[in-house]
């Protein structure tokens, strides 16, 4: 597959409706539909409460990784994997909602994720610790489904309001992550313990699932009057180019630095996700202010991923927003060799405005660097797949370095690595091309 220079950057609404395209590809043809099926208030308060859903229930688990590694008796490395196997199974599970979708209809996966996020929440504290584990495993299916049908749900049924519904879409996201990051805490002292903090999240996508009930009976009538429409258009998107494009796609160079980019600025925030309170609490800081410090790191984040998109947008080559938002992360991150709680706050913002301005021109170069809808769905899912695979290595590694070293000092110095690596990899990812 061939990279050639882009004849000239597209702008606003000529990229908005690139990415819509995109997104309306990955919907599976069983759920397209030319109109909203359900009421938009009662499909609009589902996105919501959906989206509040998809990084709650891992964020409220980190500034508890120490109380559930002691409670179980773990060492740090075997402590990791509550935040490690839910990456891999969203990675595992990015692969499947696709065909999932194309087979029950993109509202019955979603309502049946929200099902199996409430009961992987719940499993995760019953009694064995094997229970943990598999418990952690339902999670990250559960989100890796919603990560990857929710956009494409937003495109095809608010195609005029794809951009505002996308940005109330990634807020909702942010707040369900920042106020379980924060609450995680006092809701263990309120409820007696880790158990009940992690427990009470599986009301949220209790009551999520409920909203999307009516959505589902819904979507399935009106996909049983359209059948036969629907068995056509999974035929043509069974046949034709799909494989050779994809397997084309594993070739392209620039195709594996945006992976590859994804991956590498995953790895990170989710390290950050593992252990960030337990670094503040290693260095005298209270539980409850480390919890707070966090809540406060994942919050700026939206900062970095609603300007740097903007600004990529508008610019033929994205390498200097690459460095700039490197930097602020490997800052931040750097900072925890400094003065770890002196100069907490700082570093949280530092890292927090880098690590959503990588994630934003994470998602923005995929449809940058290609020409068409179908090659830019082809690599959204290859980076997401991909990406989530490898950024399932971090916490689990960084947890047996800590444990080797007894300290941080080399676990972050790994990271200031990766960072190293996610420069040069942005480099050559924002480079004015295409696939």
């Amino acid at each position: 597959m061939s990279e050639t220079r882009s004849p000239a950057p597209l702008i606003g609404t000529e990229r908005a409706a690139e990415a819509a395209a995109a997104a309306q590809e990955l919907a599976p043809p069983a759920a397209a539909a030319p109109r909203l099926r359900a009421h938009p208030a009662l499909v609009l308060l589902g996105i919501v409460l959906a989206s509040l859903n998809m990084r709650a229930a891992l964020a409220g688990v980190s500034p508890l990784v120490g109380e559930i590694g002691d409670h179980f008796h773990l060492a740090a490395a075997a402590s990791s994997l509550v935040t490690t196997i839910p990456l891999v199974f969203m990675g595992l599970g990015s692969i499947v909602a696709p065909k999932l979708a194309r087979r029950w209809g993109t509202e019955a996966v979603l309502c049946g994720a929200l099902v199996l996020l409430c009961g992987g929440v719940l499993l995760r504290v019953a009694p064995p610790v094997v229970a943990l584990f598999v418990g952690c495993a339902l999670v990250g299916t559960a989100i890796a489904l919603l990560n990857v049908l929710m956009p494409g749900l937003i495109k095809r049924d608010f195609p005029d309001r794809a951009a505002g519904m996308t940005a109330l879409y990634s807020s909702a996201m942010i707040l369900g992550a920042t106020v379980s990051a924060a609450t995680a805490v006092p809701l263990e002292d309120a409820l007696g313990g880790w158990r009940g903090s992690l427990a009470s999240w599986s009301v949220l996508a209790a009551v999520a699932a409920v909203v999307w009930l009516p959505q589902v009976v819904i979507s399935r009538r009106a996909a049983r009057e359209a059948a036969e429409d629907a068995t056509g258009a999974r035929s043509r998107a069974v046949s034709g180019p799909v494989a050779g494009d994809a397997a084309n796609l594993t070739r392209s160079p620039l195709a594996w630095q945006i992976t590859l980019f994804m991956g590498s600025q995953s790895l990170v925030a989710y390290v950050i996700i593992a252990w960030l309170p337990t670094i503040f609490t290693d260095h005298g800081m209270s539980k409850a202010q480390a919890g707070l410090v966090f809540a406060y790191s994942t919050l700026v984040q939206a900062v970095g991923s609603f300007v740097v998109p903007m600004l990529a947008g508008r610019m033929r080559s994205q390498r200097p927003l690459a460095v700039a938002v490197v930097i602020l992360m490997a800052t931040g991150v750097g900072g925890l060799l400094v003065a770890p709680v002196g100069g907490a706050w700082l570093w949280a913002t530092l890292y927090g405005v880098g690590q959503g301005g990588t994630l934003g021109l994470a998602l923005t170069l995929m449809v940058l660097r290609t020409r068409d809808a179908h090659t830019a769905a082809r690599l959204s899912g290859m980076a997401q797949t991909w990406g989530y695979l490898l950024a399932a290595v971090g916490p689990f590694a960084l947890g047996a370095v800590h444990q080797a070293t007894g300290g941080w000092t080399v676990p972050i110095a790994a990271l200031l690595v990766v960072c190293a690596g996610l420069m040069a990899l942005g480099l050559g990812a924002g480079r004015d091309r295409r696939i």
